[in-house]
């Protein structure tokens, strides 16, 4: 099976930077799981404002949203 490595800081274009230095101030690293995206960067872009939408305030508690995400990463076998 392929495996695709998160794309380093220093490879990434120019416009994802702003992206990279949230990501840093929000985690304290570019998580792997956005790292892989951007490696196209038109994924990385569109699908952050849908994860922001998914994971933000809403009807349920942020813990239950992240349980559901855990739960579907370990359903699908997920390394990390």
């Amino acid at each position: 099976m392929a495996v695709v490595k998160p794309l380093p800081e220093e490879k990434a274009p120019d416009d994802l930077k702003p992206i990279y230095e949230s990501m840093k101030k929000k985690f304290g690293r570019m998580p792997n799981f956005f790292g892989v995206m951007a490696n196209k960067p038109e994924v990385l872009k569109n699908f952050l404002p849908f994860y922001a939408a998914a994971t933000g305030p809403g009807a349920l508690d942020h813990r239950y949203k992240e349980l559901a995400y855990l739960k579907t990463s370990i359903l699908n076998g997920c390394e990390y």
